[in-house]
């Protein structure tokens, strides 16, 4: 989704990250109002709260970034090594 979606978002930004569980609304990249949804799966999600709001790019234009859900191989490794840097781990979100 590299063409799609593009973000540096520092780690000291993730203030929180929890598994997703329930229905999405796709896969690619779906999103407004800070909440973005990037992901070729519908399972192994991860909900990343960042704070302060980072900047993306969607298709190349600006966006805002408070939430990031997006599907990993590995979910449980991506939250224990963010709770290992001091990431609150909120538990199920859904």
């Amino acid at each position: 989704m590299g063409w799609s979606f593009q973000a540096d978002i520092t780690r000291g930004s993730i203030v929180g990250a929890a598994l997703r569980s329930g229905l999405v609304g796709g896969i690619g990249v779906h999103g407004w109002n800070g909440q973005w949804l990037v992901n070729g799966a519908t399972r192994g999600l991860v909900t990343l709260s960042i704070d302060p709001p980072g900047r993306a790019r969607v298709m190349g234009l600006p966006v805002r970034l408070r939430t990031l859900i997006v599907s990993v191989e590995s979910p449980e490794a991506l939250i224990a090594a963010l709770a290992d840097g001091g990431v609150d781990h909120h538990g199920q979100h859904d």
